[in-house]
């Protein structure tokens, strides 16, 4: 087995970083099309909010609970090599998609495929780098997410400007501009899963000086994960609360009850079927988890959510990826509608930087650039703080929030172009500066083997409240106003919310980092 740290270790390193790369390319490529199918598919901005967060996040929440605990008992390298085949042919397939329906089953077999990275990868990294240096490792590997997502923006632009110019009538299969460009970085995939597979699994536990934990029957794990599946996907979650008990039951069925009620008020109130009863949906699965969880495996139960720092550990970093999110799919989007549209209408002389083409390079290799410096230094300072304080990765992390509000509002209030591109680059930077904090905070408050469920749990938080919410309530705002502009500063009213629970992490952080192992063993885990 390779040393931990060692030259192998970075190998992995980089092929996982290889893989977000990809992962965020296939995710963020909806923002620069989004104006052509929003056209040709005659779609709403509260529809193509549903289809970038809510229609992908519901189901990667969903299924990234039982894939998570999947990751901590099975092989993660073969668990990620057919995770990234899933979402991979997912994406090509959404280049065949005609309407708002099928074009939302796409995106929900990537969500479902794209379950199985998270909870893998970053279990795998926290076995291959010791503790002092897991939140640059993590980081590095979270920077995958603004390479693809700066990456997938100039992909997008290129291809549909080649291929609509080429085939302006559309293409073989009859297909147009954004179908062709979502077939084009969906292929790919398929190949670099077969690589993917090629990599060692790391013993778990090695790099914290733990002994492996018992490796489970092959019988067993199936088992235990086809009940992680019915512990969140209903109506299998009745049968599988009935089987651990008439007061398991009784409770998640007023759980369901409760969701049901506030979905149907939602519903009542906005309008937004598809929307609330797919958030509906993700909010029961999750509870029910949780009180699956508790029955079946109290000890993992008792360091995720019963433990109050790793509970507003997730809502308050997952408030950040609300902004974060949405400002990341709407920023494409909005320059074209306010700035390059109305300037090639007006038959003015247009600047260099405001074509689509330069937009969208503009913003995804800036993008690109920003957000992987942002949270590469995000991580270095986050380790740096740490060894000062034991809650200093928090302060790091909160800057994601404090730094850039000041320049969304100026970005999104300016009437010039360039003005606007010069916001980003500071909301990009310190915007993505948490990620790795966030990742090696939950990290550290479990054992290693709960690290694949603390990691789906962890995505709870940036998928489902981040990315299920932040760009659909940005959607509805613009939808309802009128105005882009004022669905992106709404966002704002969420920094409240954020700096509170970061603070109470900041007090509470320490005292849950130090009594790890007593409350496990308290729990019952036989350490």
């Amino acid at each position: 087995m390779p040393p931990v740290g060692g030259a192998y270790a970075w190998y992995v390193l980089a092929l996982l970083v290889l893989v977000y790369v990809m992962n965020f390319i296939d995710r963020q490529i909806l923002s620069i099309l989004a104006e052509d199918i929003k056209r040709d598919l005659d779609l709403t901005d509260a529809q193509l909010g549903f289809l970038y967060g809510t229609a992908f996040a519901v189901f990667y929440a969903l299924f990234g609970v039982p894939i998570g605990r999947l990751a901590d008992n099975w092989v993660r390298t073969r668990l990620l090599s057919l995770g990234l085949t899933l979402w991979s042919g997912m994406t090509a397939m959404s280049g065949l998609a005609g309407s708002f329906t099928q074009l939302s089953l796409a995106r929900i077999g990537v969500g479902v495929g794209e379950a199985a990275a998270g909870p893998s990868a970053y279990s795998m990294i926290s076995d291959w780098f010791p503790k002092a240096r897991r939140a640059t490792a993590l980081s590095i590997y979270a920077a995958g997410l603004y390479l693809g997502g700066g990456v997938s923006l100039l992909i997008g632009a290129v291809i549909v400007q080649g291929w609509n110019q080429r085939y302006p009538e559309g293409g073989p299969l009859g297909l147009v501009g954004w179908q062709a460009a979502f077939m084009a970085v969906g292929i790919p995939g398929l190949l670099l899963a077969l690589w993917v597979a090629t990599l060692i699994e790391p013993q778990r536990g090695r790099a914290d000086g733990l002994p492996p934990p018992a490796k489970l029957p092959g019988r067993t794990i199936i088992r235990n994960f086809l009940a992680d599946m019915a512990s969140v996907i209903p109506p299998f979650t009745l049968v599988n609360m009935a089987l651990l008990g008439r007061r398991a039951l009784i409770e998640n069925v007023a759980v369901l009850l409760l969701v049901a009620g506030l979905v149907a008020a939602l519903v009542i109130g906005t309008g937004e079927v598809p929307q609330f009863l797919a958030v509906g949906t993700g909010l029961y699965a999750v509870i029910s988890w949780a009180q699956s969880i508790r029955h079946r495996d109290r000890p993992t139960y008792a360091m995720i959510w019963g433990t109050p720092a790793f509970v507003l550990t997730i809502l308050g970093f997952g408030s950040i990826s609300f902004v974060g999110y949405s400002v990341g799919f709407w920023a494409a989007p909005y320059a074209m509608r306010t700035f390059v549209e109305p300037a090639l209408a007006s038959g003015a002389p247009v600047p260099w930087y405001g074509t689509r083409e330069a937009v969208a390079f503009i913003l995804g290799g800036g993008g690109a650039l920003g957000g992987f410096a942002g949270t590469i230094l995000g991580g270095v300072l986050g380790d740096a703080a740490k060894q000062r304080h034991p809650s200093g990765r928090i302060i790091v992390g909160a800057l994601a929030t404090l730094v850039p509000a000041p320049f969304i509002w100026f970005q999104y209030t300016t009437t010039d172009l360039a003005t606007f591109f010069l916001c980003f680059a500071p909301t990009t930077v310190f915007g993505a500066m948490y990620v790795g904090v966030a990742a090696a905070t939950t990290q550290d408050l479990v054992l290693p083997r709960m690290r694949g469920a603390a990691t789906a749990t962890f995505f709870i938080g940036t998928t489902l409240f981040g990315l299920g919410l932040g760009p659909w309530f940005t959607g509805f705002v613009s939808k309802l106003t009128g105005s882009l502009g004022t669905g992106v500063l709404a966002l704002l009213l969420m920094a409240p919310f954020t700096c509170l629970t970061l603070y109470l992490v900041y007090r509470w952080l320490p005292k849950a980092e130090a009594s790890r192992l007593d409350r496990a063993r308290a729990a019952g885990e036989p350490i």
